[in-house]
């Protein structure tokens, strides 16, 4: 096995799907980054809140006021070096520095999406993305009299560094079927029978997702493309109907759903599957276009790291890394309870789009001493997504009473204790109970502990 593994990882493979992937992940990175700008979110969701909510240890992690397109100038930058393959590895510590501390500002942001990209970019750190069509090496090539030296990284590439992005994509693929696979998905058709309805006036296919057997056709063919669509696009035979079927899907989910750049993405991903005679066109044809020298896309000679234990260092992180992604998902089963309604263990585990959740939250401050109450308005401290986001999702209600004892401690008042009337809907669901009311929620230490404040679901969602 040990024999096995060591000929694997002393293997190689051409480097230009990984060239390719580089070039096509930079190029959206940028345009993501450009889009978001564009639109004014970076002032409505990062400066104009004066409360943001933060990742459980990442408190400190906070937006930059004004400076904050810095932030973003210094993330789109990163992006357009990754492109072109400019200081590639430093670009792309950059980027997902950069981009990560983006995420990390306001959890009421959070998207798988945004997490993918964040595991993909410090992935790609390991690799040697620049190793080909890129402007590092044609500064090789001053550097050195042949071009097609065996010390320039041009040509051949470990196989595992391709290999693992295929990984990747096969995770969240895999783990986004396998959560599919409960009773309110298959059996209810839910939550698209909710979302679905509502796309009526779509041409072509609004009258046909309004219908019932549309929504259950929907669930059934959303689980199983995610379950086993990286096993189509891997074996040759089926890779090119699997990568139509991966645009169809990824297309219709953008004509139906507002998920920004993400179908983008993964269609743009899944082209990694492919040989590399596919990736050797595209990359001829970008070099046509900006003249870049041809002698430099036809080396045959293979890249050797700088260093065998800087080598051997970035293959165990990856290891590392690798057993972090299949594991964590799983998470959730050390927790009691429905999933789906404490979240607990729900996030950075592939679970997309799976559950429609609607609240009701209003905050009572009360003086422990005299008893004397009063009401907050939350509009006061939280824009309309804030508290659409706080209003059923337990640790975001938590941080925000603690806000709020504080907030009013800092005022004047004594004593503060906080208590939340709060009704959840799940899926459809009548609304309930959500949180204890009866909790002081200003005593309760954020944790990773189950939150036995949390009222019991009252009904049974079954699967994984």
């Amino acid at each position: 096995m040990n024999k096995k593994l060591q000929t694997y990882l002393n293997s190689h493979i051409e480097a230009a799907p990984l060239a390719v992937f580089r070039v096509f992940f930079g190029i959206l990175m940028f345009v993501s980054i450009i889009r978001f700008w564009s639109y004014g979110w970076i002032e409505k969701f990062y400066i104009t809140p004066e409360f943001h909510f933060t990742f459980y240890g990442f408190s400190w992690v906070r937006p930059w006021g004004e400076w904050t397109y810095l932030l973003f100038g210094i993330c789109a930058a990163s992006a357009v070096m990754i492109t072109i393959g400019w200081k590639c590895r430093f670009a792309m510590i950059t980027f997902f520095l950069s981009f990560t501390y983006i995420e990390l500002m306001d959890k009421t942001m959070y998207l798988n999406h945004y997490y993918f990209i964040s595991i993909l970019s410090f992935l790609l750190i390991f690799v040697p993305a620049g190793h080909y069509f890129s402007l590092d090496t044609l500064s090789r090539k001053r550097k050195q009299k042949d071009p097609l030296s065996t010390t320039m990284a041009i040509g051949y590439v470990p196989r595992w560094t391709i290999d693992s992005i295929k990984l990747v994509l096969a995770i969240v693929y895999v783990y986004a079927g396998l959560a599919k696979l409960n009773s309110d998905w298959l059996l209810e058709a839910m939550p698209l029978k909710i979302w679905l309805p509502s796309k009526f006036d779509i041409p072509l296919i609004g009258d046909i997702v309004s219908q019932e057997w549309a929504q259950y056709a929907f669930s059934w063919i959303g689980a199983g493309y995610d379950l086993f669509i990286p096993f189509l696009l891997l074996w040759k035979p089926t890779r090119t109907f699997a990568f139509v079927m991966v645009v169809i899907f990824h297309v219709l989910t953008r004509v139906l759903f507002p998920i920004g750049m993400f179908p983008y993405i993964m269609i743009v991903s899944a082209l990694i599957f492919f040989d590399a005679s596919l990736h050797k066109k595209v990359v001829y044809a970008f070099a046509k276009a900006i003249k870049y020298p041809k002698e430099l896309l036809e080396g045959t000679t293979v890249w050797k790291p700088l260093s065998v234990q800087r080598y051997k260092l970035s293959v165990g992180v990856v290891v590392v890394f690798f057993c972090i992604q299949l594991l964590l998902p799983w998470r959730y089963a050390f927790y009691p309870g429905e999933l789906f309604w404490t979240e607990e263990g729900y996030r950075f585990s592939w679970r997309v789009m799976l559950m429609e959740k609607s609240g009701y939250a209003q905050f009572k401050i009360k003086d422990g001493v005299t008893g004397k109450r009063f009401y907050v308005n939350n509009a006061d401290f939280l824009t309309p997504l804030q508290e659409k986001q706080m209003s059923f999702q337990p640790d975001f209600i938590l941080e925000y009473a603690h806000y709020l004892r504080d907030h009013f401690t800092a005022q004047g008042h004594k004593n503060v204790e906080v208590y939340v009337e709060s009704y959840v809907a799940l899926n459809g669901r009548l609304s309930t109970t959500y949180i204890d009311p009866d909790v002081n929620l200003a005593e309760i230490k954020e944790s990773f502990t189950h939150k036995n404040w949390i009222k019991p679901f009252t009904d049974e969602i079954k699967g994984l």
